[in-house]
């Protein structure tokens, strides 16, 4: 017998064998198990088949978001620096923001129009007991931008931190769905609107400050019912890039955070209630993120003591392998 047919053999023998273990019941109980965990605490793995209407308030949520990282011990990270989040009424802004205060921070609360949402993080804020100014407005509005940033200065002195995280999400079956009103939203808010925090903001950011952009892992990799949004998430982290480059000499770094699928309100005043029922399942850990698994990465790369050497990252959260 030659040595081919020997290998040959093997492998057959090798094939028969693991064969006999696929057929044996419960063989592949690793593809259906359930999610991942690996956190500081069991997260929730099915979410509620729930719609909302437009901007999504937090607390119509049937599945209240973990946002306040219960076991997550402040050390004086961000003492007495000063952070602007935008779109921090809810979702993971305000979980960034709860951890900056945690962290020593205070900080100036940027949103949209849930004023209700607003109010709880700030009260959250002030649990931690750091200041909280709230600051309501349209990031598609230079001179709102400009005056938010002056706010936040008049009120505390100075900026540390930028967090751009204000969004608008709308699905879309196809590129033909996507009217021109569709398409200035989308860009206007999502690019546009982190252009001109970052461009109000610079005048008063100084050596040692830092931006910190939330992009997607639809930027990544792309989303065929996202393309609007898929499409910003990309320009931002080509601008956390490019802006990281502008400004290093001037000692201030640019980041980003690319999460996957997290709970807020963005995605179920979005997507039809059965699709929200699924979201976060198509993940390796086969489960979308809570906020508070978010909120610990802008802190790293917020604080000068953990990523006062990385610029012009942007970082991962996706909860699958090979985001990038």
């Amino acid at each position: 017998m030659s040595s081919q047919d020997d290998t040959l053999n093997t492998q057959r023998r090798i094939q028969q064998r693991q064969d006999e273990q696929d057929a044996q019941p419960g063989a592949q109980d690793d593809d259906d198990g359930g999610a991942m965990q690996a956190g500081a605490r069991h997260q929730p793995e099915s979410l509620p088949a729930q719609h909302l209407d437009k901007p999504g308030r937090e607390a119509d949520l049937d599945l209240a978001p973990r946002f306040q990282a219960p076991d997550y011990r402040g050390s004086g990270k961000l003492q007495d620096m000063v952070a602007l989040v935008t779109g921090a009424d809810s979702g993971i802004g305000r979980a960034v923001a709860v951890l900056f205060a945690r962290e020593g921070a205070d900080v100036a609360v940027a949103f949209h129009s849930s004023i209700g949402d607003a109010e709880e993080t700030r009260r959250c804020i002030e649990v931690e007991g750091r200041q909280c100014l709230l600051l309501q407005g349209d990031v598609k509005d230079s001179a709102w931008c400009d005056s938010a940033v002056a706010q936040t200065v008049a009120r505390f002195g100075k900026l540390d931190v930028l967090v751009n995280n204000a969004a608008f999400q709308e699905h879309a079956a196809s590129l033909e769905q996507l009217d021109d009103e569709r398409i200035r939203e989308t860009l206007d808010t999502n690019i546009g609107g982190y252009l001109r925090m970052a461009r109000a903001a610079l005048p008063h950011l100084k050596r040692g400050a830092s931006i910190i952009n939330t992009g997607s892992v639809t930027g990544l990799k792309g989303s065929a019912r996202l393309v609007d949004y898929s499409a910003t998430k990309g320009a931002i982290h080509a601008l956390t890039k490019s802006l990281a480059s502008q400004l290093i000499e001037r000692g201030i770094r640019v980041n980003a955070v690319a999460p996957g699928p997290v709970w807020t309100p963005l995605n179920p005043s979005d997507a039809p209630a059965d699709k929200v029922a699924e979201f976060g399942k198509q993940t390796d850990m086969k489960r979308a993120a809570q906020p508070e698994e978010l909120s610990p990465a802008y802190v790293f790369l917020a604080s000068p003591v953990c990523a006062g050497y990385i610029t012009g990252i942007v970082l991962p959260v996706t909860g699958s392998v090979g985001a990038i």
